[in-house]
């Protein structure tokens, strides 16, 4: 049999998929813990060990990977303005599978140096000036990033009158730097695709050697991909198939949304206002992670629930254990499950555009920033938060909103559920045959079970 295997080193969790391309079915899924402190490939061997006695013994004619493994990939973006070039910046990492940790805009000053610093990026993205607009900002911020002790690669994706002189300032203080095509090279005009393909390129080259994967490298048949590059590329390819979408991924680390729809504006009046977003968008919220974020969720969710013991006691068991799963029915399940759905809600919240009220002496006008999700026709949960809630379609309709708010999220969507953990694969299987990944994800992305009593 031609059996294809995808496993995406998670967080928390290394998950396989053994893939018939023959039968055009799974075969086989099973999960263990990662092992990224000691040798990633353990885990690996544990997952299989489980595929196989599931699937019995097997040969596999590809392997392909994905890793959000040892946090992900860090990016920090540093532009000129924060509603145009750092947002562009920001919009490229994110659309490349990086954790945009913090965006910075204007003159770096000494005290974002330190803060850069303490950060620790894996890459940074140098943006600034549309081409042949402004010089400044973008070579001082060159220098004052060649100054900042540490390991990072820098990408070049600004103005091209001096992307070269930024270079050699980098490559002066010792960085690894490569120059791109700016993601902004005229005035709200976004092209993030030559950024996007030059982080893809360099967590390929450098990130996988950091983040200890060197060796199970070498043993796939493809370079590694970030997990959320493959998530992303799965439901661009399931969009092919039901439409505009909205998906929702609640992990450990973060809360990723992606949104598949131009967004354009579905109310009569309505003018667009800000930069242009892409079709394909994902936005990265860091502090809404299930474990490793857990007290940044849980004070952004203060306002649902007192802190009590039993809560300050789940909050301690999760800071010590990450890969701590709660009995159903515990209160701890209880916790897990409110925590999730203001996870989803607020992540969602950020991702959708929003209606502004002005007044002239016209009358009202209605500007939109970002995109109308507002017709949405499916929202997809991801992540085993979502998977294992006692009741997945009351934490999916909080990616909702009634029609008529100020924020634009979907009205009346159908709900469906990634139970078996399978955008990852299916992006993966996706790059090598594209029919087999999408049959895949047709008939493994299901309706959310009934709640459970």
């Amino acid at each position: 049999m031609n059996v294809i295997l995808t496993v995406d080193f998670g967080s928390t969790f290394t998950k396989v998929a053994a893939v018939c391309a023959q039968s055009e079915k799974i075969i086989a899924t099973a999960k263990a813990f990662t092992t990224i402190h000691t040798d990633i490939r353990h885990g690996l061997d544990a997952a299989l060990a489980e595929l196989y006695r599931q699937g019995g013994r097997m040969a596999f004619s590809q392997l392909l990977a994905a890793s959000s493994a040892g946090g992900g990939l860090k990016m920090v973006a540093v532009g000129l303005v924060p509603a145009l070039t750092a947002k562009a910046a920001s919009m490229a990492a994110c659309s490349a599978g990086a954790k945009v940790v913090k965006t910075f805009a204007y003159e770096l000053s000494a005290a974002e140096q330190q803060e850069i610093h303490d950060i620790r990026p894996d890459l940074i993205l140098l943006s600034g000036g549309t081409d042949g607009g402004n010089k400044a900002v973008i070579l001082h911020n060159a220098k004052k990033l060649a100054e900042i002790e540490g390991d990072f690669s820098v990408i070049i994706a600004g103005n091209k009158s001096v992307a070269q002189a930024a270079l050699e300032t980098l490559v002066k203080g010792n960085k690894a730097a490569v120059i791109c095509g700016n993601v902004m090279p005229a005035f709200n005009t976004l092209d993030i695709m030559p950024a996007k393909h030059a982080i893809r390129d360099l967590f390929m080259e450098k990130i996988i050697e950091a983040k200890g994967l060197t060796e199970a490298s070498r043993m796939m048949s493809a370079p590694i991909l970030p997990t959320p590059l493959a998530v992303f590329e799965g439901a661009e390819l399931l969009a092919k198939s039901l439409g505009p979408l909205l998906a929702v991924d609640v992990g450990g680390a973060t809360t990723d949304v992606y949104s598949i729809t131009d967004g354009a504006p579905t109310l009569p009046g309505v003018v667009q206002k800000g930069l242009p977003e892409p079709y394909a968008k994902r936005s990265v919220e860091g502090d809404l992670g299930m474990r490793y974020s857990l007290d940044a969720l849980a004070e952004a969710a203060a306002h649902i629930f007192p802190e009590t013991e039993d809560f300050a006691h789940f909050r301690a068991r999760c800071a010590a254990d990450p890969a701590y799963v709660p009995q159903p029915d515990s209160p701890h399940a209880r916790f897990d499950a409110t925590l999730c759905a203001a996870a989803v809600d607020i992540a969602t919240q950020r991702h959708s555009g929003r209606l502004e009220t002005t007044y002239t002496p016209h009358g009202k006008t209605f500007y939109q920033l970002g995109k109308d999700l507002s017709q949405i026709k499916y929202v997809i949960g991801i992540g085993g938060a979502i998977i294992y809630s006692a009741d997945p379609r009351a934490v999916l309709e909080k990616a909702t909103c009634p029609s008529g708010g100020e924020i634009l999220k979907p009205v009346s969507p159908a709900f469906l559920m990634d139970a078996s953990y399978i955008f990852a694969s299916a992006g993966l299987l996706s790059r090598v045959n594209e029919p087999l990944a999408l049959k895949i994800m047709e008939a493994h992305i299901t309706p959310p079970p009934p709640a459970r009593p």
